[in-house]
């Protein structure tokens, strides 16, 4: 074979491994029992990665000792793209590897910035992101308060904001809008409010209920989707409490995508009152449905939201939040404008595609 046949064929195989990664995830991420916004990310990202050329080797891992093993296995000068949750259960291993290969940290969250964080939580965190050689964010306000909080410095993170459409090759088709075509029931009161997240205090499903008891002759409903296996004891005071309700709060637990999706369909009004929020994954959803928003002034939430569509109260105040609802539902004014400026924000959304392109960007600039 002549040189240059063999030169082509080396920049050919060099260029296939330039854009190969090895990207551990936690155990579980396709599990329909398991859904969770970091999950439902990773997994997206996984798949965008691959429409867009990228060799992706996926490794689930349960916890520090299956990490530290996903991460002695790529050779030297490979790119390993980590799971933040992931990399925070075994941060040894993480610096370890960072000496012979290029770790890009995906931060879902702030784990510094949750009120029950202890101090093993955070000085796992410090290691993970002095030891990462770029750290992926999923909000500006996560960049942010890691700078604030002296964690890593700004010229190390990249912003790459959950999408709202499926990846290529899928075509971009944003999610039906609630209410419209497709069978799905239309809400027109606003009376079916919906709370989508994992059942844990800083998701604040407390605060919620605490302001629907304060709104006795209001005609509304409301479902609150996740997992109760965070915080059990915090989930099982909810589901005590919902029962004052007499029905009218359903506790739905975790949700397959077809399920969620129709909930989404019936859902007027996505209610997000969390006390700690890095950007938002079911506000996303909502907003990619032309679905209004009631939400916690919090972490990531105003940047999610930052196209209109949304009304922002003080966060782990049931009183304010309750006003906000209680407006939703009295005032028809209101409603028709926050549901025009939800539909008119689908348009800017950015789509998983526009995600993955942004960490494929990063995966791109560790290797120089």
């Amino acid at each position: 074979m002549s040189g240059p046949s063999v030169r082509a064929r080396r920049d050919t195989d060099n260029r296939a491994t330039e854009r190969t990664v090895t990207f551990v995830v936690p155990d579980g991420i396709d599990d329909p029992l398991r859904v969770s916004g970091g999950n439902v990310y990773d997994r997206r990202v996984g798949e965008g990665l691959r429409a867009a050329g990228w060799d992706v080797s996926t490794v689930e891992v349960r916890d520090a000792a299956s990490a530290a093993r996903a991460l002695r296995q790529p050779p030297p000068g490979a790119t390993v793209l980590i799971d933040g949750l992931v990399a925070g259960w075994a941060p040894a291993a993480v610096e370890d590897a960072a000496e012979r290969v290029r770790v890009v940290v995906l931060a879902h969250m702030v784990a510094a910035a949750f009120p029950d964080v202890t101090a093993g939580e955070v000085a796992s965190e410090r290691a993970v992101l002095a030891a990462a050689h770029r750290v992926v964010v999923t909000s500006a306000w996560t960049a942010r308060e890691l700078g604030r909080r002296g964690l890593v410095d700004a010229s190390r993170v990249s912003i790459a904001s959950p999408g709202a459409a499926a990846p290529s090759p899928v075509p971009e088709v944003p999610s039906p809008v609630a209410g419209g075509a497709g069978g799905m029931r239309q809400d027109r009161d606003g009376r079916h409010l919906l709370c989508v997240g994992v059942v844990a205090p800083h998701k604040g499903q407390d605060v919620l209920l605490a302001a629907l008891a304060q709104l006795p002759e209001q005609d509304w409903t409301c479902a609150i989707v996740g997992s109760p296996d965070a915080a059990p004891r915090f989930a099982a005071a909810v589901r005590r409490d919902a029962t004052r309700f007499h029905g009218r709060v359903r506790l739905t637990g975790v949700l397959g995508r077809a399920a969620l999706a129709a909930e989404y369909g019936r859902g007027g009004l996505l209610v997000a009152p969390s006390r700690v929020e890095s950007a938002g994954m079911a506000i996303a959803e909502a907003r990619a449905r032309g679905i209004p928003v009631v939400a916690a002034d919090v972490g990531g939430i105003p940047d999610t939201v930052a196209g209109g569509g949304a009304i922002l109260v003080r966060p782990d105040d049931a009183g304010v939040l309750a006003a906000a609802l209680h407006a939703w539902m009295s005032e028809p004014s209101l409603r028709q404008r926050l549901r025009r400026e939800a539909r008119a924000a689908r348009q800017s959304l950015p789509s998983w595609n526009d995600t993955a392109a942004a960490i494929a960007r990063v995966l791109e600039e560790a290797r120089t």
